[in-house]
């Protein structure tokens, strides 16, 4: 994954962080939330039902960690969520 310029510079003045640390630092980063709110919803379902939630209580973390995504996934509701994971 390509890494803005701008966004390097601003690291590394901003944490005094090298370069190519700051550069394998912001690429993991961009990383992790290039996944759709499709793809991350199946992947916390999973991994909420591993450990043990209920749907119910699984709905209402989904919908609040939706909100707080860097980049804004559109709000959905329960019946959406449930579709997204089972079709």
């Amino acid at each position: 994954m390509g890494v803005s310029d701008e966004l390097l510079r601003h690291v590394v003045r901003t944490t005094g962080l090298p370069t190519a640390v700051a550069r394998r630092v912001v690429s993991d980063v961009m990383g992790y939330f290039v996944e759709t709110a499709e793809e991350y919803v199946r992947r916390r379902h999973v991994e909420l039902r591993r450990d043990g939630l209920g749907n119910a209580r699984i709905w209402a973390l989904l919908r609040e960690e939706l909100d707080v995504r860097p980049v804004a996934a559109p709000k959905l509701s329960e019946r959406q969520l449930r579709r997204i994971v089972y079709g």
